[in-house]
């Protein structure tokens, strides 16, 4: 039987509005997560053309900006390694992003040719925390230049630590956390990690024993064999640092290994990961490729 013009256009109203629903409850995030904290981190400073941070926290989508990487450091000699980007106006961009309550870390070590870095005594760890300090935290001391100019002070440091001996990251991030107690009720300097899934990293171990470091990345993409158990790896990682927040650190391009789909990521990832406790939030690797597929779109609101 033929339907009249008006129950066509019931019908179609109805077909909408059950689209709709669909798509809010794929976009709303998984009903029954508790530990929902909507954070999203993101490291910057990777390629040139992934913008300005200004661009990247008016985004909206990032509570926490990496810039990346202090690359060379521990024999008398730093370097910092911005891909390109020019280090005039990085300050006010910093400012900026603090202005909308985005917290600002400066990683240091990070992966790939140019990085050149260890610590090769406890001094050489002190003299690290005491550069890091003055020169990109609060700190100020008339002999240490600081890159980013005077008024900028960034939110605390990330250990990306990829390459060389594991030894004395533990004294420099004790150090570091030290200059702390001149405050109350402020920390002017927070500590993260950004470790290779499996657990344990070797390289970071001694410097996430000490209980300083507050924020743990875990890098689960670059690995293939972890990849494939990382629940298991997961369930380790936050297992091991109950005071921590840990992160689950993914790749915005498909390009990368260990790439999830959105999809799977709403039904697969954050499910299994909003059981733990100590879940913080999503990272994502990084700005540029986010630029490209604004992977951190669909992260920050099932994160």
């Amino acid at each position: 039987m033929a339907l009249s013009s008006r129950s066509r256009t019931s019908q179609q109203l109805v077909a909408v509005a059950a689209l709709l629903s669909v798509a809010a409850f794929f976009l709303a995030g998984p009903a029954a997560a508790t530990g929902k904290t909507g954070q999203v981190t993101v490291f910057w400073g990777r390629n040139k053309a992934e913008g300005s941070l200004r661009e990247a926290c008016d985004t909206g989508t990032y509570t926490l900006v990496v810039i990346s990487f202090l690359s060379v450091f521990g024999h008398g000699k730093t370097t910092l390694d911005l891909s390109g980007h020019p280090t005039a106006g990085v300050g006010d961009d910093i400012k900026h992003c603090q202005s909308k309550s985005i917290l600002v870390f400066l990683s240091i070590g990070g992966p790939g040719p140019g990085s050149q870095y260890s610590l090769p005594s406890a001094q050489a760890a002190t003299d690290l925390a005491d550069y890091l300090w003055y020169a990109y935290l609060a700190g100020h001391r008339g002999d240490v230049g600081r890159p980013f100019g005077d008024a900028a002070e960034l939110d605390g440091v990330d250990l990306f630590i990829d390459q060389g001996a594991p030894d004395h990251y533990d004294a420099l991030v004790a150090r570091l956390w030290s200059y702390n107690k001149q405050f109350r009720a402020r920390t002017p300097v927070q500590l993260s990690a950004t470790p290779r899934c499996e657990f344990p990293d070797r390289r970071l171990a001694r410097a996430l024993a000490t209980g300083v470091v507050t924020r743990i990345n875990v890098r689960f993409y670059g690995d293939a064999s972890c990849a494939a158990d990382w629940e298991r790896e997961w369930g380790k990682w936050t297992a091991a640092f109950p005071d921590s927040g840990v992160y689950v650190g993914l790749p915005a391009s498909e390009k990368t290994a260990g790439y999830v789909h959105p999809k799977n990521l709403y039904y697969g990832v954050i499910p299994v990961v909003q059981k733990a406790a100590n879940y913080g939030g999503v990272m994502v690797w990084d700005r540029f490729a986010d630029k490209q597929s604004n992977y951190s779109g669909y992260a920050i609101q099932w994160a």
